[in-house]
């Protein structure tokens, strides 16, 4: 189509047994053992825990009388029920205050590091790169979709369900099919105003919700090259929105330099036998993928999507699809969705009013997406019809934003910086947007009620929603750079 970024997709089931791509090399490193016929059984590196979706499992380990199989490969935080308010240990909501206890409890009683208020808490997919725990060939498992983001780290990262928590608890283990492979390859370059968000938006809205169902994405070309590892992880971390089992990067030496110093990453000899062990985790030569694609950023615009699922998407001057062009098993849904959120086919999203907006989430939590989101308000007024919510995803986030003085930024536009934590991605804590409310978010997800009851959500990059919030409607940020 005129105007949009070129995609080119070749669909090949092929496979070799001489080049490996990544994601066999770590696969292959990780079967403990598999009968014909069977799921493999594969070792976890590294399990995140969080206050949601552990308890059940701890309840069936103690039913049981077993023991947690190795603490050392475990991490727990609290981040999705939390308030983000001030006084934010005084926790409202019983059934939110009843899920930190009792992670709390279950953390201390099998000697698993916990990461509390005032003690490195934040939003699990944020601490674990932080710190240094998340690295190059890793297996990274956690109760939550979002677990892809880690993959930006060249570690096969995936969420799992609350019953394989308990069994990767018990036993370092999973039974897992191996994935398929996808290669993703982003050509050229984006213009300025056009972040790494865009870009996830725009394959999702290319390849759709299930475009990549059963695969693990790889992620490649200049553009990936030229990616800070926080722009990596908002691209690996939204993998999943297109149905994919994870996605991933190659390491290289933007992530050796982004782990050197870190707390948990080696020090001395061993971080020179590490990063000779990373380099290995590339796809060799040759190399087989069940899909390939190939998409090209030089054209691309600020990403917005206008319906209730990740896959709505449209660059931010270009019209919404009349249901008529889209394929038959998408009419149904976008018909829903435009009545959902009161939009109009064939509309722009330029110029639709907003009440909300929100910079947050495991997507764009990061110092770097408050930096963005902070050169764009400096000096300015947000609208007074607006209501906008800055929520750094870590404590080590929050204080590197206050040592650069942004929060002064923030609430001197208008804008509330507030305590780390999920926060407005989802509606289970106290930060909900009011129903038939619309908002502008950073977020990952634009299901409906995903905000709160009866409220619309848009996803964009944190320099379209500080944009948008100046001007009180959803606007490009190309001219703010």
């Amino acid at each position: 189509m005129a105007g949009q970024a070129q995609t080119k997709v070749d669909s090949k089931n092929t496979s070799s047994t001489e080049a490996r791509s990544i994601v066999e090399k770590i696969w292959d490193s990780h079967v403990v053992g598999q009968l014909e016929g069977h799921p493999a059984i594969f070792a976890v590196d590294l399990m995140l825990i969080h206050e949601v979706t552990s308890a059940q499992a701890f309840q069936t380990l103690d039913a049981k009388g077993l023991k947690v199989f190795d603490a050392k490969r475990l991490l727990g935080t609290i981040d999705h029920s939390i308030p983000t308010r001030q006084n934010r240990w005084e926790i409202y909501d019983e059934s939110a205050k009843a899920q930190v206890e009792a992670l709390r409890r279950n953390c201390k009683n099998h000697g698993i590091p916990f990461l509390d208020f005032d003690k490195g808490q934040g939003i699990v997919h944020v601490v674990g790169p932080e710190l240094g725990i998340t690295q190059p060939g890793m297996t990274i498992v956690c109760g939550d979709s979002h677990t892809s983001t880690h993959g930006a780290f060249g570690s096969l990262a995936f969420g799992i369900g609350t019953s394989e928590v308990g069994h990767v608890l018990a036993t370092g283990c999973l039974l897992q099919q191996k994935p398929k492979s996808m290669r993703v390859e982003f050509k050229g370059r984006v213009k300025k105003g056009v972040f790494a968000k865009d870009i996830i938006l725009r394959l999702i809205a290319e390849i759709g919700v299930g475009g990549a169902t059963g695969h693990v994405i790889e992620y490649v070309g200049e553009a990936i090259r030229a990616m800070t590892m926080e722009e990596r992880m908002t691209v690996c971390n939204m993998s999943i929105e297109c149905g994919a089992r994870a996605g991933l990067i190659a390491p290289d030496q933007v992530t050796f330099d982004y782990l050197n110093g870190k707390p948990h990453a080696p020090k001395g000899k061993a971080w020179d036998e590490a990063v000779k062990h990373w380099q290995t985790f590339v796809t060799d030569e040759g190399a087989q993928f069940d899909r390939k694609i190939e998409i090209d950023l030089s054209v691309l615009k600020p990403m917005v999507t206008w319906g209730t699922n990740p896959g709505q998407g449209v660059q931010i001057n270009q019209p919404i699809p009349t249901v008529k062009s889209l394929p038959e098993q998408e009419q149904g849904v976008a018909i829903r969705a435009l009545e959902y959120t009161g939009l109009t086919e064939g509309a722009t999203m330029e110029g639709t009013p907003i009440d909300w907006a929100f910079v947050g989430s495991c997507t764009n939590g990061r110092i770097e997406d408050l930096r963005i989101a902070a050169s764009l308000l400096k000096g300015k007024k947000i609208k007074d019809t607006v209501t906008f919510y800055v929520v750094p995803g870590s404590e080590a986030v929050m204080f590197q934003a206050q040592k650069e003085g942004l929060p002064e930024i923030f609430e001197a536009a208008g804008a509330q910086f507030r305590m780390p934590g999920c926060s407005m991605c989802l509606a289970m804590n106290d930060d909900k947007v009011p129903e038939g409310k619309r908002c502008i978010s950073s977020s990952n997800r634009n299901f409906v009620g995903r905000q709160g009851p009866g409220s619309i959500t848009h996803l964009a990059s944190p320099a379209t929603v500080a944009a948008s919030a100046l001007e009180g409607k959803i606007a490009s940020p190309e001219g703010y750079f």
